[in-house]
């Protein structure tokens, strides 16, 4: 296989599109036979005639009509990679917070691209409950936040809308116990609303953990202690489902994205690759 030489395919589609020679040479501050030289070697690499040069401007060949789309595309895609990798604005470090409860699947995606399309940006993610990143965005101590919650406030976007459902041990007991054994972190989101909804049900309860550890609380209800709720899709491997268990639907819960005001293009970069990844999942 050849490769194609960008700076003679610069050359070419400069002709092209200013419609000579001498219009290219200025453009592309080169010398007139700099150009010419160059057309030159693409011809002779491709063995094809590029441009028509029978008349009184230049014109392109079918042959050359066919092959500036390819340069056009070529050169654009090389000026923006090395726009990417050289330019100071797309450099710098965003700090993103996402809750504990939706870090995966989608997250680790995100940063693994994030790195490899802006290696000079640097992404510090900040895993915690969404009422605490909502308080430390309201600061100004996150740029970019994700949340879970029923509503979307005002700058916020919702990305998906999952349903909430109960999650136990495989072949599990606790969830058939009376008071039943609940699990949840002291600051998580879904606490109270689950509390209420069993309330609401009649069903007798009780808190078999007092900590703010998401692993404490995992550790917990897989040893069949205690169930627990989770959005669908965003539990750990571990855990179950517990359909048909007799327990009060839990509703269903916003993914909401907020991008911090006056961010640079960086943070819309990575705001972008959050919407692909959340999409995904849809």
């Amino acid at each position: 296989m050849r490769n194609l030489d960008l700076t003679t395919l610069r050359s070419f589609a400069a002709v092209a599109q200013s419609g000579g020679v001498t219009r290219a040479a200025g453009f592309l501050n080169l010398t007139q036979s700099a150009v010419s030289m160059q057309i030159k070697r693409l011809e002779e690499m491709l063995d094809q005639q590029l441009l028509d040069r029978t008349g009184r401007g230049v014109t392109l060949t079918p042959a050359g009509a066919q092959l500036l789309t390819y340069a056009q595309k070529m050169v654009e895609l090389n000026d923006e990679a090395y726009g990417r990798l050289t330019d100071k604005g797309w450099e710098g470090e965003i700090r993103l917070g996402v809750p504990v409860d939706i870090v995966y699947p989608a997250i680790p995606q995100v940063l693994q691209r994030m790195g490899r399309s802006h290696p000079r940006v640097k992404i510090q993610l900040v895993s915690s409950f969404t009422r605490v990143l909502k308080a430390q965005f309201a600061r100004g101590e996150m740029d970019v936040i994700m949340t879970t919650e029923t509503g979307v406030e005002a700058g916020g976007e919702t990305l998906l809308e999952v349903p909430m459902r109960w999650f136990g041990a495989p072949n599990g007991q606790a969830v058939r116990q009376r008071p039943l054994r609940i699990a949840f972190a002291r600051t998580c989101g879904f606490r109270e609303e689950t509390m209420r909804r069993l309330d609401a049900a009649g069903l007798d309860w009780e808190l078999a953990v007092d900590s703010d550890s998401e692993t404490t609380i995992d550790a917990t209800v897989s040893a069949d202690l205690a169930v627990t709720a989770r959005l669908e899709g965003h539990s750990a491997s571990y855990l179950i489902p517990l359909d048909g268990c007799g327990l009060p639907e839990l509703g269903m819960q916003k993914i909401n994205l907020y991008v911090g005001s006056g961010q640079p293009a960086i943070t819309h970069a990575l705001s972008d690759e959050i919407r692909q990844s959340m999409s995904a999942l849809a």
